[in-house]
C-alpha cells in the first residue's frame, strides 16, 4: 500500500511497506542457507556458525527514508559476534549510516556502536549500551535519513543526532542512493573487548531474529527518485523534514547521559590537531 505526501509544488508518491512481508521486500545475499524467511514473510532468521555467517539486503534503494527494523539479538554468549542494520551505497567512495551490535559474554550488555560515513570517510562513531535486555524480545531500531539530519532511535526514543554541517566542510550523505542491509558474522578479533574475549563455538550456531521491516522512503529506481525535489530545504511531510523538539531533545541527552561509552566529539586524544567541526558546533 502507498501513501503520499503534498510536497512544495509537486505530489510525490513515497512507499510505505504497512504491512511487512520479508518475501516480497528482501532478499537473502549469502550465508548458503544459514538465512531463511519464515512464517509466510513475517519473520527473518540469520544464523552463524564456524563456517560462515550470513546476511541479507532490501530490494530497494533508497535516496533518504525511515528505515525500522524489529529486531532479537543473539542471546546468552555472543561475544565475538556483530549484528548489523545499516544502510550502504556501492563503490569506493561508499555513504553508509550504521547500526552495530557488539556481542558479549553472558550476562554482560551489547555495545550498540553507530557511525556514519560519507564519501568511504567515516571515524564519527558514538557507543552505547542499551537499558534493556535485547535478546529478551524484540525491538525497533530506526534510522531516519533526511537532507538535514540523521536521527538514530531505539523503540521510539532519539539516541544520535547527526546534522547537516556542510556549510562547515563536514561531508553529509545526500547524494548516493543505498540500500538496507543486514548480517551477522563473526569479528572475534576485535567486537568484544577490543579482540580480547572470543567466539565460543561451542555455543553455535547462533542466531539473531527479524521482524516489523518497515520502509518509508524515497524510492531511487532508474536514475530517478519517486520524490524529486526531496534534497531541497524546506521539503515538509514526517521524516522529510522530521527535527527533534524539546521533549525528543531531552530523551536522547538522558540515553547520552547515562548509557553513552563513546564519543569521537570528546576523543581529544584521537585529534591532536583538535576536534572536528561539528563536534565544535554541536
Amino acid at each position: 500500500m502507498a501513501i503520499t505526501y503534498l510536497l512544495p509544488l509537486f505530489l510525490s508518491l513515497i512507499i510505505s511497506s504497512v504491512s511487512a512481508n520479508f518475501q516480497r521486500d528482501v532478499e537473502i545475499t549469502w550465508g548458503d542457507g544459514r538465512g531463511q524467511i519464515k512464517n509466510n514473510g513475517e519473520l527473518l532468521t540469520l544464523s552463524l556458525d564456524k563456517s560462515s555467517g550470513s546476511g541479507f539486503q532490501s530490494k530497494n534503494e533508497y535516496l533518504f527514508g525511515k528505515i525500522a527494523m524489529q529486531m532479537k539479538l543473539v542471546p546468552g554468549n555472543s561475544a565475538g559476534t556483530v549484528t548489523t542494520l545499516y544502510l550502504k551505497s556501492p563503490g569506493t567512495t561508499w555513504d553508509e549510516i550504521d547500526f552495530e551490535f557488539l556481542g558479549n559474554s553472558s550476562g554482560d550488555p551489547y555495545t550498540l556502536h553507530t557511525n556514519v560515513y560519507t564519501q568511504g570517510k567515516g571515524d564519527k562513531e558514538q557507543q552505547f549500551k542499551l537499558w534493556f535486555d535485547p535478546t529478551a524480545d524484540f525491538h525497533t531500531y530506526t534510522i531516519i535519513w533526511n537532507p538535514q539530519r540523521i536521527i538514530f532511535t531505539v523503540d521510539g526514543t532519539p539516541i544520535r543526532e547527526f546534522k547537516n554541517m556542510e556549510s562547515l566542510g563536514t561531508l553529509f550523505p545526500k547524494n548516493k542512493p543505498m540500500r538496507m542491509y543486514s548480517s551477522l558474522w563473526n569479528a572475534d578479533d576485535w567486537a568484544t573487548r577490543g579482540g580480547l574475549v572470543k567466539t565460543d563455538w561451542s555455543k553455535a550456531p547462533f542466531i539473531a531474529s527479524y521482524r516489523g521491516f518497515k520502509q518509508e522512503a524515497c524510492v531511487w529506481s532508474n536514475g530517478k527518485s519517486s520524490c524529486p525535489n526531496a534534497s531541497k530545504q524546506g521539503t515538509t511531510g514526517s521524516w522529510l523534514s522530521q527535527e527533534l523538539d524539546s521533549t525528543a531533545q531531552q530523551r536522547m541527552r538522558w540515553v547520552q547521559r547515562n548509557y553513552m561509552i563513546y564519543n569521537y566529539c570528546t576523543d581529544a586524544k584521537r585529534f591532536p590537531q583538535g576536534l572536528p567541526k561539528e563536534c565544535l558546533a554541536a
